[in-house]
């Protein structure tokens, strides 16, 4: 069973995160799923963090 991690800054509604994880098992089967394997048995994590939590350049995340 395949397992798609997904890290993001928190804030996205319920909504968001279903159309996510739905298009990211949807992309998955297409292109690397196997014959007869369906969207059961695909996972998708998503783990929320605060933008103060992540740094890109050395620039945390929210100082800007």
């Amino acid at each position: 069973m395949p397992i798609i991690r997904v890290e993001m800054f928190a804030g996205r509604s319920r909504e968001q995160k279903a159309a996510l994880a739905k298009r990211m098992t949807e992309a998955f089967l297409d292109t690397c799923g196997r014959p007869g394997q369906g969207p059961d048995g695909v996972w998708v994590l998503i783990e929320e963090m605060p933008p103060e939590n992540w740094a890109v350049g050395g620039e945390l995340g929210g100082s800007q």
